[in-house]
């Protein structure tokens, strides 16, 4: 544990937190300029996935990894390197004229952001030694991560509204020079090289797996659901999935110790993390398209109208923390997930042109549900592993985050995707030319195009296209909401005690290698600069 003045502690908190907010505002800033992407790359739906999951899944594969390179070699250069390369790949993204150019570099953009984001939260962990300060500073780091995440479409919108879709992607630079220059300035260095776990048969193996799953999901609309590609791709997954979970059984120092997740304290959070992150991606990437293509608001009116999810999740992220330190996280998660499932059982049963003030309350709820499941989910995970752990505690909390958005994502993504071309072609088999319905159903851009440029007619072609819409992400919703549910009822496992008054959770000890807490003290972290 570092040794660092009160004072100081808290500059590394603020410094943690610009840090996280400026990778997680790159999550959800896309989002907004997904249209004008559309329309003057000429992307289609699978390509604008990309361009959000390329990110995502860089992001979710190499976290582990990263986290604990950082806790070998040392956070702050770790955090130092991150910032660099995120910065440098953002500006880089913004020259490109192509969608396969854009998507490659939102693959190297999560890649840094990899090295980022388990290292904030190390930090942050390491300089709070007392359970509850450090749990209080967790409840703002979320808070500060999840508005990241939520103010992404308001902050795309204002630079879309006076810009082209390139500056999403310069507004990143100096947002992370500046946490270059504040974690050059205060971050102190510290790491745990006997604790690190560099494992390389392990990373290929989970990182093919989610790959797999991922790439195979985003393209099966397309090649259909169960058409032998398709079918491969899903066996492919599952067989690399048990190849990682053997490997990790039987190697001495493993990426991830796979006892952890006996522990409900441990497995149910992170599993509760999951699903409010694959709740939140899944809806950012569809509310975007329908505020944008069906409502036709502009990027600067979608993103401030998606501005009620940023303010509830920080405020349920903070509450939610104090409200577990009185009634156990069990209580507030649970509650969270259920939030989250109403709102888009809500969102589900709402007709197309629903009056703006129902949308705010569904965004409330969602928000709300959001911040108390992530935040008391998330100390819930490091309070299973000592501070000299702390990149592998925060690298596996970043792994189900992003893993969860990733699979958000595609998921919701795809299932929207397979409904809005069927039922298109449904509603216009007959009344467009193969070749016209065959791009409509390619791109929600296109099929709006299309239909406004058919002079008679327009106005049941632009309907049928509304329509094809509405059914796809209504049955998104209902997917979402479903998951949420379920989500909750495995919550029920997480400890039903207040925080602080509980002992630290220990893993279920086992015979081929000594527990957590009997191998050996931590190694020192290097003394504050």
């Amino acid at each position: 544990m570092l040794s660092i003045h009160p004072s100081r502690r808290y500059l590394v908190l603020i410094t943690a937190c610009l840090a996280a907010f400026s990778i997680n505002l790159d999550t959800t800033i896309v989002n907004v300029a997904l249209p004008g992407l559309a329309r003057q790359l000429h992307a289609g739906t699978s390509d604008l996935q990309w361009v959000v999951d390329g990110y995502n899944l860089a992001f979710a594969t190499l976290v582990l990894a990263a986290g604990s390179l950082g806790d070998r070699f040392g956070r702050r250069p770790a955090l130092l390197t991150g910032l660099a390369g995120f910065g440098l790949t953002a500006a880089a993204a913004s020259l490109v004229d192509t969608p396969g150019a854009l998507v490659t570099l939102r693959f190297a953009m999560g890649a840094c952001a990899a090295l980022i984001f388990p290292t904030t939260l190390s930090v942050i962990t390491n300089s709070f030694p007392d359970r509850r300060e450090r749990a209080r500073a967790i409840g703002v780091w979320g808070a500060v991560t999840g508005l990241g995440v939520a103010v992404g479409p308001v902050c795309g919108g204002l630079l879309l509204a006076h810009f082209g879709w390139q500056s999403v992607f310069l507004a990143l630079v100096p947002a992370s020079a500046v946490a270059l220059a504040a974690t050059w300035r205060w971050v102190p260095e510290s790491s745990s090289p006997s604790q690190a776990r560099l494992d390389p048969p392990g990373l290929l193996a989970s990182s093919a797996a989610i790959g797999i799953l991922v790439y195979t999901l985003i393209e099966a609309p397309g090649r259909g659901w169960t058409s032998p590609a398709t079918f491969a791709g899903f066996a492919s997954a599952t067989l690399l999935t048990a190849v990682f979970v053997a490997i990790e059984r039987h190697r001495a120092r493993p990426m991830i110790d796979l006892r952890l997740f006996r522990t409900p304290a441990f497995s149910a959070a992170s599993g509760s993390v999951t699903v409010a992150f694959f709740a939140l991606f899944g809806f950012i990437f569809l509310v975007t398209q329908y505020f944008q293509f069906i409502r036709g608001y502009g990027p600067l009116s979608t993103g401030v109208r998606i501005l009620p999810v940023a303010v509830t999740i920080a405020a349920g992220s903070v509450g939610g923390v104090l409200l577990a330190g009185r009634l156990g996280t069990r209580a507030v998660v649970v509650t969270g997930l259920l939030l989250l499932a109403s709102s888009f059982a809500w969102i589900a049963a709402s007709p197309t042109f629903t009056p703006y003030t129902a949308v705010v309350g569904q965004m409330v709820l969602m928000g709300l549900g959001l911040g108390m499941t992530t935040a008391p989910a998330t100390e819930s995970i490091l309070s299973v592993l000592p501070p000299a752990k702390a990149g592998l505690g925060s690298a596996v909390n970043d792994a189900t985050r992003e893993t969860g958005g990733t699979l958000g994502v595609a998921v919701l993504g795809s299932i929207f995707t397979s409904l809005y071309a069927s039922r298109l072609s449904t509603l216009l088999t007959g009344h467009l030319p193969p070749q016209q319905l065959h791009g409509a159903k390619e791109s929600v851009a296109t099929a709006l195009a299309t239909a406004r440029s058919a002079g008679v007619g327009a106005q049941t072609l632009l309907g049928s296209v509304q329509s094809a819409f509405m059914t796809g992400f209504h049955t998104a919703c209902v997917v979402a909401a479903a998951i949420c549910a379920a989500g909750s009822l495995c919550a029920l496992a997480l400890p039903s005690v207040p925080l602080g008054t509980r002992p630290t959770p220990q893993p279920t000890q086992d015979r081929r290698r000594p527990s957590l807490t009997q191998q050996g003290p931590a190694s020192p972290t290097r003394a504050a600069r």
